[in-house]
């Protein structure tokens, strides 16, 4: 078989510097590099695991906060709705003493008006009804003041000269031959 050659000279004396058979040394740094990497690795991998948990519980968290913020939001849109209906708004009506308009005016682009105004009346059919004690009232109330409507034009006397009026009667104003501009209350 085979022999080494036999070295002389500067490589002998080379060759007897370098260890002559396998060293334990040249493995322990490799062995401990690749023992480390796995363990930070591993290390690593658990880190990731419990944040992504968190997340998930956060998640699951406010899933749960947004479907009982859509169930609140629902029951106050039910709220809503039921103030809001013609019924409900008729009974607050009456509750803070407003009575159904009467006969409306209205101005042509002219400026002329049609439709002669006439005065709200409130009949005995239209008084509040007495209701019970509520515990809580959901919406704040809001007073509207009722303005009376403007009454009709009264005549002007026929008599070609004023008169003077009588020193306890207030003084009448003078009032235009057709009635001023109206709403209609929208």
């Amino acid at each position: 078989m085979s022999k080494k050659p036999e070295l002389r000279g500067r490589a002998a004396r080379l060759a007897r510097l370098l260890p002559s058979g396998p060293s334990q040394a040249a493995r322990t740094p490799f062995v401990l590099l690749v023992v480390l990497l796995l363990g930070g690795g591993l290390i690593t991998l658990l880190i990731l695991n419990s944040s992504l948990n968190e997340g998930s519980f956060q998640l699951s968290e406010l899933k749960k906060e947004t479907t009982e913020l859509t169930d609140q939001e629902q029951e106050l849109q039910r709220d809503v709705d039921a103030y809001a209906a013609p019924d409900a708004l008729q009974q607050r009506a009456r509750e803070l003493g407003m009575v159904p308009g009467g006969d409306p005016a209205f101005l042509n682009p002219d400026g002329t008006v049609r439709g002669v105004p006439g005065a709200a009346e409130q009949s005995s059919a239209l008084q509040p009804e007495p209701r019970p004690q509520e515990v809580a009232s959901p919406a704040p109330s809001v007073s509207i003041p009722v303005e009376p409507s403007p009454s009709p034009p009264q005549a002007l006397p026929a008599s070609p000269a004023p008169s003077a009026p009588a020193p306890d009667a207030p003084p009448t104003p003078d009032l235009p031959a057709t009635p001023g501009p109206t709403t209609s209350g929208r």
